[in-house]
């Protein structure tokens, strides 16, 4: 049986496909935006955030740490390079200025949580949806949990950036009633500078599931200052329309701020540069 990497899940969501949702959000990325609000995602396996203004500088994991932990002015100093102990450093902290990222369920025990708000899906034209992180790089426990949910009348939803090989990607993408498709940039280098990735395996990825007939939102997002150059916007806007009638719509998504504060709870630098926020949401039908 498969089992699958999780942070939350997130009810009466929104933003995340039609109707009302539950948003379940899967730890691990295969990339790095420069603009992610969600960097406890990228990457493998459970993380370790510090809040220090919820640290009261007990020294409960100061005194486990071997010395890879020290009082800072507000919160503590982690060497996180020397502390090999960090899970059990945080889980001695009395007063939850850790928090951490990740627990492990079973498909059924996910369907099942999951499930509990069918009510409000049926009677807003809702589901759920996976998210990330990149969903598909957990596509099997994936697929196993979106079976048990379609089978319960739930539809299904995945978030990706499609950035992964087909052999991955298409089996999932056939276990979902719709394909929510991140294209972050149209031309290759603004797209490696901005993600760290190359954006070609997205474009084919993004052509197989138009000729697969798969239903899908295609979204932008426009970060001032990356990804923003007018051509390349106009890119991403031809070559959806050119993708053909399984684009319901294309949503152009706001950039934000508001994950700065895990970047610091991460011990890891803020890599946005706080430009111009004037660009704004919308969609294009």
């Amino acid at each position: 049986m498969n089992s699958g990497l999780i942070s939350k899940i997130q009810r009466y969501s929104t933003k995340d496909g039609p109707g009302l949702r539950s948003t379940a959000f899967l730890v691990g990325c295969n990339m790095k935006c420069v603009w992610c609000s969600n960097p406890e995602l990228i990457g493998e396996g459970v993380k370790i955030l510090h809040h220090p203004q919820l640290c009261v500088h007990c020294g409960a994991c100061t005194a486990l740490s071997g010395g890879a932990i020290t009082f800072g002015e507000e919160g503590c100093m982690i060497d996180r390079e020397r502390c090999g102990n960090l899970a059990e450093c945080a889980a001695a902290c009395y007063y939850d200025a850790y928090e951490t990222v990740g627990y492990t369920v079973s498909p059924e025990e996910l369907a099942d949580w999951l499930s509990r708000d069918k009510a409000f899906y049926d009677m807003s034209g809702g589901g759920v949806t996976f998210s990330g992180g990149e969903p598909a790089l957990q596509a099997e426990f994936v697929i196993e949990t979106a079976r048990i949910l379609r089978r319960s009348g739930i539809r299904v939803a995945v978030d990706t950036a499609g950035s992964v090989p087909w052999e991955r990607l298409g089996p999932l993408a056939f276990e979902a009633d719709l394909i929510l498709y991140d294209i972050k940039a149209f031309d290759a280098n603004i797209h490696l500078t901005c993600t760290g990735e190359d954006n070609r395996i997205i474009l084919e990825n993004a052509q197989k599931l138009a000729e697969a007939g798969k239903d899908m939102i295609i979204r932008m997002i426009v970060a001032p200052g990356y990804n923003d150059q007018r051509e390349d916007i106009k890119a991403r806007r031809s070559f959806a329309a050119a993708l053909g009638p399984c684009v319901r719509k294309v949503e152009v998504l706001k950039l934000h701020h508001l994950g700065e504060s895990k970047y610091r709870s991460l011990g890891i630098t803020y890599p946005l540069k706080k430009a111009d926020t004037k660009s704004g949401p919308g969609e294009i039908t």
